[in-house]
């Protein structure tokens, strides 16, 4: 199997262009964060990556996880692996050191969490998770529950989940029938929950279930759903473990893909009832839950951009190695030669920068959320981070099924061959747009509360933006910035007046979400059009400047150029979509279909 080398250099090239360490320094409690000690934490941490946790990959996959007698056993190497990935602080990252977190920005973290999720989808899941249900008791928990589980959770000495799936509620959770009955100061949970992604395994001696269940006098609906906190053992007063709760897995998921990530169907009060605490007021779990949600959309679509990236490195170390076909007289050749190869790994290199810019950029805006100067700063900047998440959830895990086809195609009929491992990333990868929120999910809530709920202003905002950067690229002569200049305007100038008729069209019943999709998709490309072109005038300083290495300055300037001419065109002709597309989509009864 070829290695995984995390692309460091990429990703503070990426952090560069966008000015974000500066940004973050000058944020209280974060003055120390300098490039070197960036450069340092990403140097170990893509060695733990590539030495310890991407080899398991591949066997992983073909082992699965196992359940025998309510015991759930991952792969071989996945627990010592995790392991050695909590004895390194790394699941601390981005948390309070109140509770023994490294208070590092989510900027850095989410560089460092893109390493696992390349190395390993199926073993970064769980860490994901965990980072989640830290976030949710940060947020709403009790500060009786932050001392007893927080200082555990963010260590990752112990895990978390998130059950929020019935087999007969799953996008619509105001169908979820868990129930939670009174006794005394706690709770008894009974119900089944399915999909539970780590719901039971053999890593850490606790798992922290946060469970959608609904009061006796709940009231019907999403306004009846209340969240709690359920252990695997219950926590003495000292913080010892006590009894088995009443709960357990009683099977596994065949899945498609992510087959080491154990996928299970939970059951909650089998006997007496699984003792559980609420958490945040009653029938507001929904809310509380969301803001486990919203940090987990964000690291699913950066499960785009790294399965993408694992895939894009493959393909391209075969493309350089493996001989077919003629080239111009010089005998058999490797296949990067030929201009349809270049032409698929230029397209996953491209792709695969723009969503990284757009992921550090959310992750950036919600450092600034969380700790810019005033109020209204800091609220203009949540409006940024809320506008963006669904498209980083959406448009990067659209575009990592992509990238990892065309990895496959790229190795040609070695590719459709399990024992290259081509195959697996495009498996693993397709989960990615289906969980968390479907993308059409996504599509909706960009339309519907991101946009038309403030009659555009937040996108407005980042419009606003899109013309200075093209403003920008107008003052150079150069005739690559020139040639980015023309796509973006036309695709920023598309996207614009896709969003001003949605808007004018608001009270239209089903005509904006007709074209929800195709406006999600517009939106990223062009997002990461605009990505592209400042890391093209950020190489090009560089390369006017003479840096120490105008190659790869050189290829970000093309590779830029290459997405605005090969990517960007497509938002032109997306515009029809969102426009007229709800007179053939609600044209047909069923009995047509």
């Amino acid at each position: 199997m070829i290695p995984y080398n995390a692309p460091i250099r990429d990703m503070t090239f990426a952090l560069e262009s966008l000015g974000a360490l500066e940004q973050v320094a000058d944020l209280p409690g974060h003055e120390d964060i300098t490039p070197d000690l960036v450069e340092q934490v990403l140097t170990e941490a893509g060695k733990l990556a590539g030495e310890a946790i991407a080899p398991l990959n591949y066997d992983g996959d073909k082992t699965g996880s196992t359940l025998e007698n309510g015991v759930v056993r991952t792969p071989d190497g996945f627990r010592d692996a995790y392991r050695a990935y909590v004895d390194g602080g790394w699941n601390s990252i981005p948390f309070s050191p109140d509770y023994g977190g490294q208070g590092l920005p989510w900027t850095v973290a989410t560089a460092v969490q893109e390493m696992w999720q390349s190395a390993n989808l199926s073993w970064a899941l769980c860490p994901l998770l965990t980072i989640g249900a830290v976030e949710c008791l940060m947020a709403h928990g009790t500060e009786g529950q932050k001392a007893t589980y927080l200082d555990k959770l963010v260590s990752g000495e112990w895990a978390g989940t998130m059950n929020l799936t019935e087999p007969q509620a799953g996008s619509d959770l105001a169908l979820v029938k868990a129930k939670a009955v009174p006794d005394g100061d706690r709770y008894r949970i009974s119900g089944q929950k399915i999909y539970i992604t780590y719901g039971e395994h053999d890593w850490t001696d606790n798992i922290v279930h946060l469970v959608l269940a609904r009061l006796p006098d709940a009231p019907e609906g999403v306004k009846g759903i209340s969240l709690f906190l359920v252990p695997k053992f219950l926590v003495n007063a000292d913080g010892s473990l006590g009894q088995r709760n009443d709960l357990r897995c009683v099977s596994l998921e065949h899945k498609l893909g992510i087959n080491a990530s154990p996928t299970c169907v939970m059951a909650y009060g089998d006997d007496d009832g699984a003792i559980g605490e609420l958490i945040g007021d009653p029938h507001q779990g929904l809310r509380c839950m969301f803001t486990m949600m919203n940090n987990a959309r964000l690291n699913v679509g950066l499960q785009g951009l790294a399965i993408a990236e694992r895939a894009y490195q493959q393909a391209r170390d075969y493309a350089m190695e493996r001989k077919q076909g003629q080239g111009n007289g010089a005998g058999t050749v490797t296949i990067i030669h030929h201009p349809d190869v270049r032409r698929m790994l230029m397209t996953m290199k491209a792709t695969i920068e723009a969503m990284r810019g757009l992921a550090y950029e959310t992750a950036l805006a919600l450092d600034l959320a969380k700790g810019a100067d005033g109020a209204e700063q800091r609220a203009e900047w949540q409006a940024r981070v809320d506008l963006l998440t669904p498209i980083v959830k959406a448009w990067c895990t659209d575009s990592g099924v992509e990238m990892t086809s065309l990895g496959i195609q790229v190795h040609g009929g070695m590719g459709y061959i399990e024992e290259t491992g081509a195959a697996q990333h495009w498996r693993d990868s397709r989960i990615t747009p289906i969980y968390e929120g479907t993308n059409g999910i996504q599509a909706a809530d960009l339309v519907g509360r991101k946009v038309l709920r403030d009659k555009g202003r937040a996108a407005n905002v980042y419009f606003a933006e899109l013309d200075a950067l093209i403003a920008e690229l107008a003052k150079s002569s150069d005739e690559h910035l020139a040639a980015i200049r023309i796509q973006l305007a036309a695709g920023s100038e598309a996207l614009q007046n896709a969003t001003a008729w949605l808007i004018d069209n608001a009270d239209e019943a089903g005509r904006p979400l007709s074209g929800a999709s195709p406006y999600l998709k517009m939106f990223g490309t062009v997002a990461g059009g605009a990505v592209m072109a400042r890391q093209a005038l950020t190489a090009m300083q560089g390369v006017a400047t003479n840096g120490d290495d105008p190659a790869f300055g050189e290829a970000k300037i093309v590779t830029a150029r290459f997405f605005a001419e090969n990517v960007l065109p497509a938002t032109v002709g997306l515009l029809a979509a969102v426009t007229s597309g709800h007179s053939t989509i609600a044209a047909l009864d069923e009995s047509q279909f």
